[in-house]
C-alpha cells in the first residue's frame, strides 16, 4: 500500500496541530511554504518552535497575518481562491470539499444556504494555509492512506461572535456525525471546526493504530499548555503491513464511497441460544425492527456439550444499545449478551418506481462509482406474485430489466 498514517487525535486535532505534526514528522516546513506559494495568496508569515506541551516536546507552527483588509469569509471567495491556485488538481479537489464541508456545517447550524455564510471564527488566510499546508504536507510525505483514532472533542464553553456556545461547537457536531468521537480531559475545546473538516475529508478508517512498521512520528502543539495534559496530535507516518495485494482501483473505489458517505459506527449485539422454540424468532425479529435494528439475523453454531443452536446477531445505532439488549432479556431465554462496535461502509441510495405491467412496485437503487444497482422490493414482487399467479421469480426479474433499461 505505500506509506500510511495514523492520527492519534488524543487532544483533540486542529488545522495548527495537524501541520505541527506533519512538519515534527519530517516535512521541511520550508518546503510547504514553496508549495503554498501556488496558492497566490499574500500578506501572512508561518513560523515552526519547539515547545512542551506538558511532559511533551512538540512543534508548534504559527501563521501570522500582517494585514487583514479584504478578508474573504464567504463560499464563493474561498472557491475562486481555490480554483486560480497553482496546485495539483487532487489536492485543490480535497481543499473544495474540506471548504464545502465547513460552509455547509455552518449553514446548517445558523439555518442558511451555505453560500450566503460566512465564516465568523475563521480568517480566510489562516483557514486557507492551515487545510493546504496539511494537504501539500500529507502529499510532500507521500501518503497514500489515512487512518486515525476516535477524536477527543473537549467540554466546557467558548466564546464566539455569536456568544458564549457549548464545546464541542454545533459546527464540530455536524461536521464528525458518524465518526467515533468522545470527550475527555480539560474544559477546553480540543477539535475546531477547521481541523474536524480536514480529517473528515482525508482519513479513510478510525479506529486503533493498523499495523505498519513505523518510519516516523511528530507531535503538532496546540496554543494551550495544560498541566498534567499534553495538549499535542501525533502522527505516526509508516509502512502498511497489510492489504498489500489489494489493487490501486479497489483502494480508490473504497476511498470515493467513504468519501461521499464518510465512515459509519454500528454496534453489534450477540447471543448464542440452543434452548428456545424456533417459532419466537419471527416474533422476535418484528420487535427488534420495530426498536430500530438496521438488521437481525441467524448464523447457525455448534455449542458446548456439541448441541446445535443460533447465534442471534443484531447490528444498530449506539443509542439503541439497552432497548435493544432489553428485548433481548424479555423475549428470549438468553442470559447475557456481547456487544462491541465495528466500522462500516454503506452506499448511497434511494427509493424510485419501478413498474412490471400495471403495478407500481418500490425499487432500491444504491449509486456505486456512478453506476446504479437495483434491487426491487420483496413485499411488491410477492403481492403481484400472488395476485396474478406468476412464479415469484418472473417478477423481480422482469422489474430489474425493466429498471435496467
Amino acid at each position: 500500500m505505500g506509506k500510511v498514517a495514523y492520527l492519534d487525535c488524543f487532544a483533540g486535532v486542529s488545522g495548527d496541530m495537524l501541520l505541527g505534526a506533519i512538519v515534527d514528522a519530517g516535512v521541511k516546513l520550508v518546503e510547504i511554504k514553496k508549495a503554498l506559494e501556488g496558492l497566490t495568496i499574500k500578506g501572512y508569515e508561518i513560523k515552526e518552535e519547539r515547545v512542551k506541551r506538558s511532559f511533551i516536546e512538540a512543534t508548534k507552527v504559527t501563521v501570522r497575518i500582517k494585514e487583514r483588509k479584504g478578508i474573504v469569509r464567504r463560499w464563493r471567495d474561498i472557491e475562486k481562491v481555490i480554483n486560480k491556485a497553482n496546485l495539483p488538481k487532487e489536492i485543490k479537489k480535497k481543499g473544495i470539499r474540506i471548504f464545502k464541508h465547513l460552509f455547509e456545517a455552518e449553514g446548517t447550524v445558523h439555518g442558511q444556504p451555505y453560500d450566503e455564510v460566512h465564516l465568523h471564527e475563521l480568517g480566510a488566510i489562516d483557514c486557507l494555509i492551515d487545510v493546504f499546508g496539511s494537504l501539500l504536507g500529507f502529499h510532500l510525505l507521500g501518503i497514500k492512506k489515512v487512518y486515525c483514532s476516535p477524536v477527543n472533542l473537549g467540554s466546557g464553553t467558548i466564546k464566539t461572535e455569536h456568544g458564549i456556545m457549548p464545546v464541542p461547537s454545533p459546527a464540530v457536531i455536524e461536521l464528525l456525525k458518524g465518526r467515533p468521537v468522545y470527550s475527555s480531559g480539560p474544559n477546553h475545546e480540543l477539535t475546531t471546526p477547521t481541523g474536524a473538516a480536514i480529517i473528515r475529508e482525508v482519513v479513510s478508517e478510525f479506529g486503533a493504530l493498523p499495523e505498519m512498521s513505523v518510519i516516523s512520528r511528530g507531535y503538532g502543539a496546540g496554543t494551550r499548555d495544560f498541566e498534567g495534559f499534553p495538549n499535542t496530535l501525533r502522527i505516526i507516518v509508516g509502512e502498511k503491513l497489510t492489504d498489500d495485494a489489494m489493487p490501486d482501483w479497489q483502494h480508490n473505489l473504497t476511498d470515493a464511497i467513504l468519501r461521499e458517505n464518510g465512515p459509519e459506527m454500528i454496534t453489534v449485539i450477540e447471543t448464542n441460544i440452543d434452548d428456545m422454540n424456533p417459532q419466537i424468532y419471527e416474533y422476535l425479529f418484528e420487535r427488534l425492527f420495530d426498536a430500530g435494528a438496521i438488521d437481525v439475523f441467524l448464523t447457525q453454531v455448534i455449542m458446548k456439550k456439541g448441541r446445535p443452536g443460533n447465534l442471534l446477531t443484531v447490528l444498530c445505532d449506539e443509542k439503541q444499545r439497552f432497548e435493544i439488549a432489553s428485548i433481548l432479556f424479555r423475549e428470549t431465554t438468553t442470559l447475557g449478551v456481547r456487544y462491541y462496535k465495528m466500522s462500516r461502509m454503506t452506499l448511497k441510495r434511494e427509493t424510485k418506481e419501478g413498474r412490471y405491467g400495471d403495478e407500481t412496485v418500490r425499487v432500491k437503487v444504491a449509486i456505486f462509482d456512478g453506476k446504479e444497482k437495483t434491487n426491487p422490493e420483496y413485499e411488491d414482487c410477492k403481492r403481484i406474485a400472488i395476485e396474478k399467479g406468476i412464479p415469484l421469480i418472473e417478477v423481480m426479474k422482469g422489474i430489474r430489466n425493466g429498471q435496467d433499461s
